[in-house]
């Protein structure tokens, strides 16, 4: 079935009813860490609606959760929700990049409208 125009761009723009989960895999309070932790934070205060949750997941102290998810490096974030699933490996400091992996849209401030 083909799509109209544009009706794939609509669904990748975050709406208030989705939901959005993420995990972060880190070790310890590594300065590496608490940066990919605060710009996490940022992201999602400024590019995702409300309705998100932030999972962060120190493998210092459950090592056995990097099987699961295939960590092999931190930090690693993962976007469970909304599918498909997203992995970005490290510190989110390139903003733009992250918004690119998870597959949001950079906002436009409204006096360049």
């Amino acid at each position: 079935m083909k799509q109209a125009p544009g009706s794939r761009e609509k669904e990748r723009r975050p709406g208030k009813s989705q939901k959005w989960e993420f995990r972060l895999y880190v070790t310890d309070q590594t300065p590496k860490s608490r940066l990919a932790i605060a710009n996490l934070k940022r992201i999602c205060e400024e590019h995702v609606p409300a309705n998100y949750r932030i999972k962060v997941i120190d493998l210092l102290e459950k090592p056995h959760l990097a099987k699961r998810d295939h960590i092999l490096v931190v930090p690693t974030l993962i976007r469970i929700m909304p599918e498909p699933v997203r992995t970005l490996i490290g510190d989110l400091s390139n903003i733009e990049r992250a918004l690119t992996g998870l597959d949001l849209r950079l906002r436009v401030p409204r006096e360049a409208m």
